[in-house]
């Protein structure tokens, strides 16, 4: 049989070493050797002895949850063996965490990660209810986490004398250690007449970056 799917660049190779890789721009291969965490619902296939287990959050993490509908609903991989992940093929991208490194990243582009990384669902500081209820996953320790976007990321150094100001919509994550507060760029007057579509954004501050999509978050599909 014959045909440019079976290009080498399609074809999956046997693992070499455990861990993290590209696949291709749209997914990852795990190569999993005791445990790894992926979102529910993103492995499209596997080879090897593999167990697929819901992970729980702890009540804190549940609640948070519930009230927010930020986070993520995680499943434990246990075994020995390759497995592949990708969520509506948005492109994938690997970043390293060194310790003592901390990044936050919203729950919805986050695919897999490495069991030794620490996750914790915490409150956007500054932002309140008023956003819209922010909450970000902040991701800890050392590791390879793999983060998803609908199209290629804009990273945007982020100083001391020139803070950002991102869409909520569009974030994707940053610095952990970086300020946050609300900000509004739209006029009473013009709220008036209708706004702009763009009344508040989200004012990052202080030394490292954010990652934006290039685009706002686009409505979910409501489930038959």
């Amino acid at each position: 049989m014959k045909s440019e799917i079976f290009a080498s660049e399609n074809m999956a190779q046997q693992a070499t070493v455990p861990g993290m890789s590209l696949q291709n721009a749209k997914s990852i291969k795990y190569a999993v050797n005791g445990e790894m965490h992926a979102r529910q619902g993103s492995m499209i296939a596997f080879r090897g002895n593999l167990q697929f287990e819901r992970k729980g959050q702890g009540i804190g993490g549940m609640l948070k949850r519930a009230v927010t509908g930020e986070g993520l609903a995680l499943m434990a991989v246990r075994g020995q063996g390759e497995a592949w992940f990708a969520h509506e093929a948005q492109n994938c991208f690997i970043v390293d965490i060194d310790q003592g490194d901390a990044l936050t990243i919203n729950g919805r582009n986050v695919l897999c990660f490495d069991a030794t990384l620490s996750y914790e669902i915490k409150t956007v500081k500054g932002a309140g209810m008023s956003g819209g209820g922010l909450f970000n996953s902040v991701f800890t320790g050392y590791g390879k986490l793999a983060v998803i976007c609908d199209g290629n990321p804009i990273v945007i150094p982020v100083t001391g004398q020139q803070p950002v100001y991102v869409d909520t919509d569009a974030v994707v994550g940053w610095s952990a250690q970086l300020n946050t507060s609300l900000h509004r760029s739209q006029s009473v007057g013009s709220m008036i007449r209708g706004g702009s579509g763009e009344a508040v954004q989200l004012m990052l501050q202080g030394e490292g970056f954010v990652i934006v999509r290039p685009s706002e978050l686009t409505p979910q599909a409501s489930a038959s």
